[in-house]
This record gives C-alpha cells, structure tokens and sequence, in this order.
C-alpha cells in the first residue's frame, strides 16, 4: 500500500533492536485517513472470503481493526491484555509475547463473543516474530472459529513472523513490508 509505505518513510524512524517507531500516525497518534484507507485496503484483498468477525489484540490494533470492520460490516472484537473485575465470565486465553516490550502476557476474549463456526480475520498494527497473530489464532480455534486469514499493516520481513504464519497454513495479507532496517534506513521488499 503506498500511502502506508510513503508515511512510513516520511515520518517512520528506527531505534537499536530493529524496532520501527510510527506512533506519530499509526500506535500512538492515530491518522483517521490512513487508517481508514487501510481498512478499504484489507477489505478489498480479503473481498470474496467469508468473514463474521474481526479480530485483533489491544491497544495499537483496535484502530485498524475498526477501520476494516466497518469496511466489512461485521463486528470487532478485541482480546485485552489485562483482566479486569469485569472479566469474571468465561473466556479464551493464550499467553503472547511482544516483540517491542519483551514481555508475555496472557491475552483474553470473553466466549460469549466469539460463536463457533464463525470466520475471523485476524488484523494488527505490526508483525515481527508472529506471536501475536499466531496467539489470537489460537483463541479464535479454541472457540471452534476458523481463521479466514491475517492483515498486518506493517511487516518485519526479515523476521521470522511471516514466515511461522505461512509455514502454519495461515493466509497472510500484509500493507507493507519490510525487508531491512539495517543502519537504521527503511528498506521495502520489492512487490
């Protein structure tokens, strides 16, 4: 996706550890445009395949996720990384561990919102080594969903995410993807 790829370039910038830092438009500050423009983007690559909800972890993915389940007309749902005195209902659960912060946290959906036989898509805001997309993979099979596919918006691709995703059977749908951030200059794989 251009737009993505052309902001990422203009306001992108590494930090040591092959971290990408976009948190002026993407993860801290959210670009509605963009954002929106992203949602019509996964919407026409996933159009054709059946999709009853959306699915992605919180905080920096909600974004996007609305933005494609409203482009979907479906339903987004969120699994929180943090339980609150209002999650004593039964959920699913499966530990992830991020990338960025180097820490694993148990995420959690509550099972009333996720009915088997449903078809999730999978969407968030980056994939590095794959452990968030592949741990709300497994929540959505816990729940007897089947995964329609996964959307990230910006992909490491020197890192082995894509990779895992694919080697699992996934179909992956990513905006932009990275081939290298060595020396701290943004490298796109060539499409």
């Amino acid at each position: 996706m251009e737009l993505l790829k052309q902001r990422i370039l203009a306001e992108g910038f590494c930090l040591p550890g092959n971290i990408l830092k976009v948190d002026s438009f993407l993860n801290h500050q959210i670009d509605p445009e963009l954002t929106l423009a992203m949602g019509k983007e996964f919407a026409r690559r996933f159009e054709g395949t059946q999709i009853d909800k959306v699915v992605t972890v919180e905080s920096s993915g909600i974004a996007i996720g609305l933005a494609v389940a409203a482009e979907l007309g479906t339903k987004l749902v969120f699994a929180r990384k943090n339980k609150s005195a209002l999650m004593q209902e039964d959920r699913y659960t499966c530990p992830i561990t991020s990338f960025t912060k180097k820490e694993t946290k148990d995420v959690y959906i509550l099972k009333k919102f996720l009915t088997a036989g449903e078809k999730v898509l999978i969407v968030d805001d980056f994939l590095a080594d794959g452990n968030a997309a592949l741990g709300l993979c497994n929540i959505v099979e816990q729940a007897g969903c089947q995964v329609a596919g996964i959307g990230i918006a910006i992909e490491k691709s020197f890192q082995r995410g894509a990779e895992r995703i694919r080697e699992a059977g996934y179909r992956l749908e990513s905006l932009a993807r990275i081939k290298s951030l060595s020396d701290c200059k943004i490298e796109f794989v060539e499409e």
